[in-house]
């Protein structure tokens, strides 16, 4: 297993894992899936190198995004020098493999290196098992809130409910 910047020719991948994160999203928390992302934002994404994969066996296994500010979401805290991770999808043939777990021992690496003193990541929605799963992957979880604002987000976090989850580094 390897940790590599996504490029730009992972993107057909990355929108196919997104799409088969939505489908399995709505077998499980129908209530709250995932919007079609735009193209751009991922390009962006990946051109400032802040789209990360996970390689095993020459597939690519899992993504994610960071970045190193969310000001709709975390409000005053985000004043914090943080990084926030966003869209972890894994490829369905390798689910089960604990990789929140493995994003976060990367992301305590990749934060000190960038003078960061928090790991966070949100979920919207009331899902008790994903909070369950966020735990045991290291994260506190903070709690749910309602956004003020959300213009800027996603269509998903508009009039959702939004928990936060952080890992303090020491």
């Amino acid at each position: 297993m390897k940790i590599h910047n996504s490029t730009l020719e992972d993107i057909i991948e990355i929108f196919r894992l997104y799409g088969l994160a939505t489908e399995y999203q709505k077998t499980i928390f129908p209530e709250n899936t995932w919007p079609t992302f735009e193209h751009e934002l991922v390009a962006t994404e990946i051109q400032e190198q802040r789209q990360f994969k996970i390689i095993i066996d020459d597939q690519i296994a899992c993504v994610w995004a960071i970045t190193f500010s969310d000001p709709q979401i975390w409000e005053e805290r985000d004043k914090d020098p943080s990084i926030y991770i966003h869209r972890i999808a894994t490829n369905p043939d390798f689910r089960g493999r604990k990789f929140v777990a493995e994003i976060v021992n990367w992301a305590r690496g990749y934060a000190r290196s960038h003078q960061k003193g928090f790991i966070r990541m949100d979920t919207c929605g009331n899902n008790q098992k994903l909070i369950d799963h966020y735990r045991k992957s290291g994260f506190n979880f903070l709690g749910i809130v309602r956004l003020k604002s959300a213009d800027k987000l996603p269509s998903h976090y508009q009039d959702a409910d939004v928990c936060l989850f952080e890992i303090k580094l020491e």
